[in-house]
């Protein structure tokens, strides 16, 4: 049975959509996944389930959707794809909770980094269905937007790699 990965946008950010992983946790096993695990209160959880990608993701954002009243966004990744993402890191000698990687539902456009406002001492680079981007100490202050991310979700490579570490327990 394949594993994956879920990342919800928006959940636990900001006193904004509420959601307690405990809730999360049952809507999955409600759904026949299996060794469902959570990863701290910001919308992570890995389990195994036998329908397709497309199916998980629709069936959680369903479920979300009547939960919330509003559309949460998932990305959904498999093992290997996750760990394809730490493999990519293109700032591998930066402190792994300054890069994060940003998870769209499609491969960024080539412009995507072109587009981006409010640059600082940022560094980006685009991967396959993500975009990375490198803070410097002030990350808190950054100012920077890019459009073509507003539909992702964003987790730090330090999540990433725990991610893939609980994945890799199944």
């Amino acid at each position: 049975m394949p594993v994956y990965i879920a990342l919800l946008r928006a959940v636990n950010v900001g006193g904004t959509g509420m959601l307690p992983m405990a809730e999360l946790k049952a809507m999955c096993k409600a759904e026949g996944f299996a060794q469902v695990q959570t990863y701290i209160a910001s919308g992570n959880v890995v389990f195994s389930a036998r329908p397709s990608a497309a199916k998980v993701k629709a069936a959680l954002e369903t479920r979300l959707l009547a939960r919330a009243g509003k559309k949460v966004p998932v990305a959904i990744r498999t093992i290997d794809e996750m760990a394809a993402v730490l493999q990519a890191n293109p700032f591998p000698d930066a402190p792994g909770k300054r890069v994060v990687a940003i998870f769209l539902d499609e491969k960024p456009p080539e412009d995507a980094l072109e587009q981006a406002r409010g640059r600082g001492n940022e560094g980006m680079r685009l991967g396959q269905r993500e975009i990375y981007v490198r803070y410097g100490e002030d990350m808190g202050k950054s100012k920077l937007a890019i459009p073509a991310a507003r539909s992702g979700t964003a987790r730090n490579m330090n999540t990433v790699a725990k991610l893939v570490g609980l994945a890799r327990l199944r």
